[in-house]
């Protein structure tokens, strides 16, 4: 049959017979869409670290552990998987864009977060970090409306009401850790209070300096401060040096001075003693004690005397016998 042989009215009734035919499948292919869609909404997986909520019609009906399950199809059941084990960071002051060996961070500025004021009236550039975990999924879900932005809004708040009674030597150096602990007590205990779910890990101060433009008026203060711990030290070691000295050689002195004082007033009290006991001596024999002091002086000064005269008792006069003109010829 050639093509001017073919009626319109021929090529219509086959084009109806191919619908019709294609209309039997159509049920089938419904169908077949309903079930495919039903097995994908009835089997769930939930991953090792996650915990499932499941919901049904919305309300709460209990937690699903890791592994894969099977709920209600059609939207009847719902399950949110939740992160329970994973520690979450959230940072203020800076971002990191890629972390690594080489972390980058972004160039832009967050200031209105960072910039605190200090207990004596010093601005700060503060940068810390705030590490968490969720401890409590349905809390996280049904308790408040935004829990990642109240953790940040309580974080700042916490940070800048801790920062604002130290002063800045101290938030600068020595009060860093001290910081640290009591926001993250602080924080954890309104969070609670909030019932967020959440539990902090770690609060940690990354970067804190003055702002750029107060940097050089900064620099010129610490540098002030360093020369004059400087001079204090340089005083304080010269102090020790002759302080300990002087004190050591006056204790000297005093214990020099203590000894000569006891040796003085032993030596008294001993040659006190002697005497005594001569006394009491001489009072028993009168005469044998005075020969005996007699002797006793005789036997200290007769081996110092270069010559020694014995004389007559009898004798009137001693002068021819000593020769005193011819002693004086002979000089």
């Amino acid at each position: 049959m050639e093509w001017k042989d073919v009626r319109p009215e021929d090529i219509i009734d086959v084009g109806k017979k191919k619908v019709s035919d294609l209309g039997k499948f159509i049920p089938l292919l419904v169908f077949g869409l309903f079930v495919l869609i039903g097995l994908t909404s009835v089997v769930y997986s939930i991953g090792p670290d996650e915990v499932g909520v499941i919901q049904r019609f919305g309300k709460y009906t209990g937690l699903s552990s890791p592994g894969l399950h099977i709920k209600m199809p059609f939207g009847v059941d719902k399950v949110t998987p939740i992160k329970v084990k994973k520690i979450f960071k959230e940072e203020f002051g800076t971002r990191t864009l890629r972390p690594g060996i080489k972390s980058k961070y972004s160039p832009l500025s967050f200031a209105d977060e960072s910039l605190m004021l200090t207990g004596d009236l010093n601005i700060l550039d503060v940068r810390w970090i705030v590490q968490f975990r969720i401890k409590d999924p349905v809390n996280l879900l049904f308790k408040t409306r935004s829990p990642l932005n109240n953790l940040r809004d309580i974080s700042e708040s916490v940070m800048r009401r801790f920062v604002g009674d130290y002063s800045v030597d101290e938030v600068l150096t020595t009060k860093r850790e001290e910081i640290d602990h009591i926001v993250q007590v602080e924080l954890q205990r309104i969070l609670d209070v909030y019932e967020t779910g959440i539990h902090i890990v770690t609060v940690k101060l990354l970067d804190v300096n003055p702002p750029e433009k107060v940097k050089p008026a900064f620099n010129e203060v610490n540098e002030a401060k360093q020369e004059r711990e400087k001079m204090i030290n340089q005083a304080w070691e010269a102090y020790n040096k002759v302080i300990p000295k002087a004190r050591g050689t006056a204790e000297k002195t005093i214990r020099e001075a203590e000894g000569f004082a006891l040796d003085k007033i032993n030596r008294a009290e001993g040659e006190s003693e002697r005497f005594l006991k001569m006394l009491t001596e001489f009072k028993k024999a009168p005469e044998v004690t005075k020969t005996r002091f007699y002797l006793d002086t005789l036997s200290e000064i007769l081996p110092n005397a270069k010559d020694k005269y014995i004389i007559d008792p009898r004798q009137s006069s001693i002068l021819p016998l000593l020769e005193l003109g011819k002693n004086a010829g002979g000089k």
